[in-house]
């Protein structure tokens, strides 16, 4: 099962750096991830594929995770109208998507609170392909 990590860093060169240097010299491969900043702070989101190793691994530089979840990932095709589509099977499906970014290999990386109903509308999304 997927997981989103979320790591806050200080805004500051070679920050995301370290995180990728770390994550690497433990053996963990980031899937894909995605920041925003705000307030001298930086939200780093990670998405590993199991959770074996990378709190260690980021508590060896000072880091700690903010925040972990289970997240689902679909793959996609890259041309237009993609996420719509994936969007609207979820939509109609009554699930709010909390949060979304890409994942590598044009795979999306999907958050919602009601995980169950998503991973449900996300099959029928693949069942019409």
């Amino acid at each position: 099962m997927p997981y989103d990590v979320t790591v806050v860093l200080n805004d500051i060169p070679g920050a995301l750096a370290q995180v990728g240097e770390t994550m690497g010299k433990a053996g963990i491969n980031i899937e894909g991830y995605c920041s925003f900043s705000s307030a001298g702070k930086s939200y780093l989101h990670i998405l590993v594929n199991e959770m074996e190793g990378v709190p260690q691994a980021l508590r060896e530089v000072g880091l700690e995770i903010d925040h972990q979840r289970e997240v689902f990932t679909v793959d996609v095709e890259d041309r237009p109208g993609e996420l719509g589509k994936v969007a609207r099977f979820i939509a109609d499906s009554g699930v709010n998507i909390d949060m979304v970014y890409m994942g590598t290999n044009t795979r999306l990386v999907l958050c919602a609170f009601n995980s169950d109903a998503a991973r449900s509308a996300v099959d029928a999304y693949k069942a019409s392909l």
